[in-house]
């Protein structure tokens, strides 16, 4: 299977991943800010958007590698799309130049954790086949990690809640179940593996995913970790201004990094 890829811009390779429920066109909304700088390819991916369902992450991984550029690129990835993301660059370092990591995590350590997970994953599976899309999506919409983004100007907002209705109720099922933090293999002992240079971005308001990058700022060599204020977990699109700043700052290995969005700059935190 070929993912449908979503491609703008000029300039340096870029590869932007999306969240659950999410598609390609997720970053549109950032073209002016990037395509002078950028040539971006953002993939839907497997179970989202006009790709097929997802059948596995290893399938979702080799898919990756297949449709995104042949030469080296920077890869940022938010939510799912940063654990796919990180999976990548340490499957094929070669691939990657540098990372930006939004929201993500390595996974779930604990098995008995990463079990319950998939069953509740399986549970929300079977709820989207069940229910209606738009059902599905208003429920999603619901959770208090998104409740931030109730903010969000209208047209925004109106461009998100389309993009999350064009999913298929099978695409999203797949994606839950083979793309959910249940079903990735957990990553945190592969940390010291990454040699590429690392960003991990989360929003101040977002206090359980700014807690595990700073755990995994504590476990990647040289990565450096910055917190959006005012945001939560959704920067790229709570923050477009300051998210852009970041990408710019990671094209340029993190020698600086912006004021607005600055917390540590270093592994120690």
């Amino acid at each position: 299977m070929t993912l449908a890829l979503t491609t703008w811009g000029s300039g340096e390779p870029l590869v932007l991943l999306h969240g659950f429920t999410g598609a390609g066109s997720t970053f549109d909304h950032l073209r002016e800010a990037l395509a002078a700088r950028f040539a971006v390819t953002a993939p839907d991916l497997p179970g989202h958007g006009s790709s097929s369902p997802a059948t596995s992450w290893d399938d979702a991984l080799i898919e990756l590698r297949t449709a995104l550029p042949a030469r080296s690129f920077f890869l940022a990835g938010y939510s799912m799309g940063a654990r796919l993301a990180l999976a990548f660059a340490l499957r094929w370092p070669d691939r990657v130049r540098s990372l930006l990591l939004e929201s993500g995590s390595p996974g779930i350590a604990d098995p008995a954790e990463r079990a319950q997970r998939r069953a509740d994953d399986e549970q929300l599976a079977e709820l989207v086949i069940r229910e209606s899309v738009p059902e599905f999506v208003a429920r999603w919409e619901r959770h208090p990690r998104l409740q931030s983004l109730r903010d969000l100007p209208a047209p925004l907002a109106e461009s998100l809640r389309k993009r999350r209705l064009s999913n298929s109720a099978a695409g999203l099922a797949s994606a839950l179940r083979h793309l959910g933090a249940g079903a990735q293999p957990p990553l945190w002992d592969e940390l010291p593996r990454v040699r590429c240079p690392v960003l991990l971005l989360a929003g101040e308001r977002d206090a359980k995913f700014s807690d595990i990058a700073r755990r995994m700022a504590s476990a990647i060599p040289g990565a450096r970790l910055s917190l959006v204020t005012s945001s939560g977990h959704s920067p790229h699109v709570e923050a477009p201004e300051r998210y852009a700043s970041a990408l710019e700052h990671v094209s340029d290995n993190m020698e600086e990094i912006s004021d607005e969005v600055r917390v540590d700059t270093g592994a120690q935190v």
